[in-house]
């Protein structure tokens, strides 16, 4: 476990690839201190999860985009995953990472929910390490319950690199000390310790 003052471990073989990132209550005040940061010239792919209401159309992009380099996009079903932008879950679906011929692409299910959420945390990060391996990243943030636990487990078992937001600065601290309670986190940060490690990694990418 690590905090701001360390530097990251050394990336694998070809640097990052995706970033998946995770959260529900608290979610999208972290995400609003972590995704402005981030580059436009970032080469990794960036998946969010977040819990959102099932019956309401999701806002996030609107609320992203006049904020930050990236493009932002809802998810839809068979998108190229494609590096330097960011696609949101949208609501009552599984986003899921799927390999195909061209690359990997976007998969949306209606699977049953896991810890009564569709979009699951879990579901996007143990898809994602199932194809990306060591090359990716994994961002659990703010949270009223477990979900994404499970899925940082299966992130490190394939060799990626697993952050936590500091419970300290979450307003809903239950999801990130159930991780750290779980497993070895690599980094536990506060939102702007996690992007200024997210920026780190891209510039030591770019070396």
């Amino acid at each position: 476990m690590s905090t701001t003052d360390l530097a990251p471990r050394p990336a694998p073989c070809g640097g990052y690839a995706a970033i998946v990132v995770g959260g529900s209550s608290g979610g999208i005040d972290a995400l609003l201190e972590l995704l402005p940061a981030l580059p436009a010239t970032l080469q990794a792919a960036v998946l969010v999860v977040l819990h959102l209401p099932r019956d309401r159309r999701s806002l996030l992009v609107d609320i992203f985009q006049p904020r930050c380099a990236m493009p932002m996009r809802e998810a839809q079903d068979k998108d190229a995953i494609t590096l330097g932008s960011v696609s949101f879950a949208p609501p009552d679906y599984h986003l899921l990472v799927d390999a195909g011929p061209q690359g990997p692409h976007v998969g949306l299910s209606v699977d049953p929910p896991l810890h009564f959420s569709r979009p699951s945390i879990d579901v996007l990060f143990e898809s994602a390490a199932d194809h990306y391996g060591p090359r990716l990243v994994g961002v659990l943030l703010s949270g009223a319950n477990e979900d994404g636990v499970h899925g940082l487990q299966a992130i490190q078992a394939g060799g990626g690199l697993t952050i936590v937001q500091d419970p300290a600065s979450a307003s809903m601290p239950t999801m990130p000390q159930a991780a750290i309670a779980a497993l070895a986190v690599d980094h536990i940060l506060p939102p702007e310790g996690i992007a200024r490690l997210l920026v780190d990694l891209h510039r030591r990418q770019q070396l």
